[in-house]
């Protein structure tokens, strides 16, 4: 092995350093990731960015290269590397997934990870030496625009171009994933604890991240006044209208299943050695993984549950605003992706399109 290895801060839990025999190759790197934990950037992000720099360090000594060495072609290198890195474990190069790629490679997401936390570094550094050049290829400015920014529905948020790294992969754009009226009926029977039911209710239903689920504490949860204080993504609070089948849900597992407890979190394991403490999110995909398995929806993950809260929003022709509101949406045309994406209204439309033109002399 090469030593090197990702760990957190030992006197501080939300850091992320990287480890390694060469401390000249990762203290650069550690300085932007120490740089991005003090912007207050989420310990999840400073962990993705240091995985995304421990590949590129074991990169780096692979080619016999330093961080300050680093040119453009070298990057093109690093780029075309990351596109022939073979995954431990996947099925070998004669296993293809529906669109003919090879499954035991790299997503094109995965890849633009690593060359976001590559060309942020280069970026720190840049910042950190004025006279120091980025050997990160530069674009033009974006002049990419959500449907509806140039004119009409989202023209108000027109943003201004901004500059964009060429660095990237294309990434396939694929539509949500949301679960029909059979699958939901499946999924939400084959669930028997309340505990379990309440999450996915969370989720289905008040259109909450898996993330968000676990973050609510019990002070969170005003089932009176039929209101919930999410946590979002980014450290964005919002106030999300609780339904009132989840409320009486949430109320039953307050009284008869949550365990007696000290924690905060709204949701307690409730068996084994951990019972008690708050439910991870390795948790969270456990119990879901053996509901889809026992309930025959496959497709039943929990950001699908998010996915259908927003296509039934879309379907009802409820406001974009409001939309972004629910969903805890940054940028609004994440959320006007759904307004293309509702099946039933689309093919309605459609219909009554035809219709139309056949009633036309």
């Amino acid at each position: 092995m090469d030593g090197l290895a990702v760990m957190t801060d030992p006197s501080d839990a939300r850091r992320w350093w990287l480890t390694g025999p060469d401390s000249a190759l990762v203290s650069a790197m550690n300085a932007y990731l120490g740089y991005l934990a003090d912007r207050n950037y989420s310990p999840r992000t400073v962990r993705t960015y240091g995985y995304g720099l421990l590949a590129f360090a074991r990169w780096l000594t692979t080619a016999g290269l330093t961080v300050d060495q680093l040119r453009t072609s070298d990057v093109l290198d690093f780029l075309a590397a990351c596109r022939q890195e073979t995954i431990k474990g996947r099925p070998g190069p004669n296993v293809l997934d529906l669109n003919g790629h090879r499954r035991d490679r790299l997503a094109p997401a995965s890849i633009n990870l690593r060359l976001a936390a590559v060309t942020g570094l280069y970026e720190y550094l840049a910042m950190s030496d004025p006279g120091r050049s980025s050997p990160i290829p530069k674009g033009r400015p974006s002049s990419w625009f959500a449907q509806g920014e140039r004119s009409g529905l989202l023209a108000h948020t027109k943003r201004r171009p901004a500059p964009r790294s060429r660095l990237r992969v294309r990434t396939p754009r694929r539509l949500p994933r949301a679960l029909d009226a059979v699958e939901v009926t499946r999924l939400l029977g084959g669930l028997r604890t309340r505990r379990d039911l309440a999450m996915a209710g969370l989720m289905l239903y008040c259109g909450l991240r898996s993330c968000e689920v676990l973050a609510l504490q019990v002070a969170d949860v005003d089932i009176g006044g039929r209101w919930l204080t999410v946590h979002g993504k980014g450290g964005k609070d919002r106030r999300v209208p609780l339904d009132g089948d989840v409320a009486a849900v949430l109320n039953a597992y307050l009284l008869t299943e949550r365990p007696d407890t000290d924690a905060a979190a709204l949701f307690i394991v409730a068996k084994g050695p951990t019972t008690g403490r708050a439910l991870t999110p390795a948790g969270l995909r456990t119990i879901f993984r053996y509901h889809r398995a026992t309930s025959g929806v496959p497709a039943g993950a929990p950001h699908a549950l998010r996915h259908t809260f927003g296509t039934a929003l879309a379907e009802a022709g409820v406001d974009l605003a409001v939309m972004q509101a629910l969903l805890g949406h940054a940028h609004v045309d994440t959320t006007a992706r759904y307004i293309h994406l509702a099946p039933t209204h689309v093919k309605a439309e459609y219909d009554a399109a035809r219709s139309r033109q056949r009633q036309a002399p």
